[in-house]
């Protein structure tokens, strides 16, 4: 694997969680449209959809546990860990129930019943706060992600625009001395 991607779960993760949502949304769409000719469409969608969210929670399952076992970190974020992990193998379970229920029980072109509309938004409202727990891991505890370079001998960067020069230099933490503050909607500002 490459450095800078140490493990697969990242790009595993977004497939269950893009295939949910859009099956929740056709589930919606079926429902909403019920004895119109187009309900049929939505409904194929939204049953394959389910299928395929299901399935591809397996292989992010798989590479979750591998980084799970895997990432650097602390007691804070090994904490924020056990209620990510707890919530994706309640989801998952719930995500492949659903699908096999799916699968036993209706065909793929039946009318859908609202009663597994609200199931699908409860499986995708699991999988949103799961989602969330995830991303809590990484942006407030930064696992899985490289740290930035440490600055040598207290050499930073600098900005140049029209109200620095190139000896200004400034920190990025969360406040700003009033004499370094400037205007960035006036110029292309990239790191």
């Amino acid at each position: 694997m490459p450095e800078v991607i140490p493990n697969l779960y990242p790009l595993m993760v977004h497939f269950p969680i893009a295939l949910i949502t859009m099956s929740a949304v056709f589930y919606v769409a079926a429902a909403a449209t019920r004895g119109k000719p187009l309900s049929r469409n939505f409904g194929i969608l939204a049953h394959a959809l389910l299928w395929l969210s299901a399935l591809s929670v397996l292989p992010a399952v798989f590479f979750g546990w591998q980084a799970y076992n895997s990432v650097t970190h602390d007691d804070a974020s090994h904490a924020a860990m056990l209620i990510h992990r707890n919530w994706a193998l309640g989801t998952s379970a719930v995500l492949i129930i659903l699908a096999s229920w799916d699968v036993w029980r209706n065909k793929v072109d039946s009318p859908t019943a609202w009663w597994f509309v609200i199931a699908v938004i409860g499986a995708w409202s699991m999988v949103v706060i799961t989602a969330w727990h995830g991303g809590e891991l990484v942006y407030r505890h930064g696992l899985g992600v490289m740290s930035l370079p440490v600055t040598q001998d207290g050499v930073g960067h600098g900005h140049l625009n029209d109200s620095t020069t190139s000896s200004d230099k400034h920190s990025h933490a969360n406040t700003v001395p009033d004499d370094q503050l400037h205007e960035h909607s006036q110029h292309d500002h990239t790191h």
